[in-house]
């Protein structure tokens, strides 16, 4: 088993940054893949970004060189710093995992957290 929850959600302005945390209870964290998924009202749900088992990362098109995904699996937490962040940056955002040990990420994740909300807006 595995409980996951977000936190560092705010309100913050265009070009602003914040940085989301995933604070994970159970035992091998090192195991599992995390990844960061949002959706925004009206659209449907998309990966912003993940990490391995093994380091792996990936990042959506829409937030390369902006976001910044790390895992302290000492500390069983991951974090996606953001940066100039953009209106449409706006959504909840979703921590995800799954114990597999595969080099990429899965497509499927098992454990959810209950997300923290983002909001980008002047």
């Amino acid at each position: 088993q595995l409980q996951l929850v977000e936190s560092g959600g705010g309100l913050v302005q265009p070009g602003g940054s914040l940085r989301l945390s995933c604070a994970a209870s159970g035992r091998t964290f090192g195991d599992y893949a995390i990844g960061w998924f949002r959706q925004a009202p009206g659209k449907g749900r998309e990966r912003v970004s993940c990490i391995s088992s093994r380091g792996i990362i990936d990042y959506a098109d829409s937030v390369k060189g902006r976001f910044t995904i790390s895992r302290d699996n000492a500390k069983n937490t991951v974090y996606l710093q953001m940066n100039s962040l953009k209106p449409e940056d706006t959504g909840n955002y979703y921590c995800a995992g799954r114990r597999i040990s595969l080099r990429n990420c899965p497509t499927i994740m098992d454990y959810w957290g209950e997300g923290t909300l983002v909001t980008v807006s002047s």
